[in-house]
């Protein structure tokens, strides 16, 4: 879990990533990002939900400069996307694209995962030590020496991912990580996020996969019409039953569950299903009394 944001300001630090009034309209077209605002730490796992058309990935890619706002800043590491190019973000901030079908383009695995610590300018060596850390993180070193294309599709997923992590960025931005995946590697990508806010790196992932969210996140966008309409702890924003549903969205299973348990009333949202076997196992101390 991060420091909070007031105890870090208040030591003099800056965050990794500073949206401020964040706006975006393409060509001819209305805004589809308005008003975006976001401060992202060390350690930070930021989630970003909304229904299909929300904004979700145009913010994914302005956060990570891959798009220059039309409105307001996007600051990484202090620097204004606005007059980087996209090659030096990526020494900050790397970007994880839905489809890794348009981020995969190497004659081999082992080269998708060397080509940006190459770009890095990084020596020979540490290329190789990157991708071998990268390789045996995401379970591909049996697949180094194949064509990315020949892979599963969560496999060429896994290939996006590690291509990203082998430039050891300070913020990771994944858009939709576990779309049309199964449980397997949603639980793999859940863990990897936990290890690496763990070691420092923040993360911002936009996601329709509530769950995901919440077993990693510790802040919540709400995302409609291109608008932040619920921003919080993920706790709040995930209890928040009547904002996920004006956005679009349907609060998770269990929390609608264990919020029709009247021994459950005016509790914090519950999150998990092993929470919600925790509370209930937990008698109330009139009835152990009265045995």
């Amino acid at each position: 879990m991060s420091t909070p944001a007031g105890t870090r300001a208040a030591a003099g630090l800056e965050p990794l990533l500073t949206a401020r009034g964040v706006g975006y309209r393409y060509p001819g077209g209305p805004p589809v990002v308005e008003g975006v605002d976001l401060d992202v730490w060390p350690g930070d796992v930021i989630g970003i939900a909304g229904v299909n058309g929300a904004g979700k990935t145009t913010l994914a890619r302005l956060l990570a400069g891959h798009l220059r706002p039309s409105a307001g800043r996007v600051l990484v590491d202090g620097r204004d996307t606005r007059r980087e190019r996209v090659e030096e973000l990526a020494r900050v901030v790397g970007l994880v694209f839905q489809d890794p079908r348009t981020q995969l383009f190497a004659r081999t695995v082992h080269d998708e995962l060397a080509f940006g610590p190459r770009n890095l300018g990084l020596a020979p060596a540490v290329v190789e030590e990157r991708v071998a850390q990268v390789a045996a993180r995401l379970g591909l070193e049996d697949a180094l020496d194949a064509s990315p294309f020949s892979l599963t599709g969560p496999r060429r997923r896994l290939v996006a991912l590690a291509s990203v992590l082998a430039m050891a960025p300070r913020v990771l931005v994944l858009d939709e990580p576990t779309a049309g995946q199964d449980h397997a590697v949603g639980t793999q990508v859940a863990d990897l996020v936990r290890t690496l806010a763990a070691g420092g790196t923040a993360v911002i992932c936009v996601a329709h996969d509530l769950p995901l969210l919440a077993a990693t996140a510790t802040r919540i966008l709400v995302l409609r019409d291109g608008r932040a309409v619920l921003d919080g702890p993920t706790r709040s924003v995930l209890g928040d039953g009547p904002g996920l549903a004006a956005a679009g969205l349907t609060a998770l299973q269990v929390t609608r569950l264990a919020a029709a348990v009247p021994s459950l009333l005016g509790r914090p949202a519950v999150l998990t299903v092993d929470e919600l076997v925790a509370l209930l196992a937990v008698r109330p101390r009139s009835a152990e009394a009265g045995r």
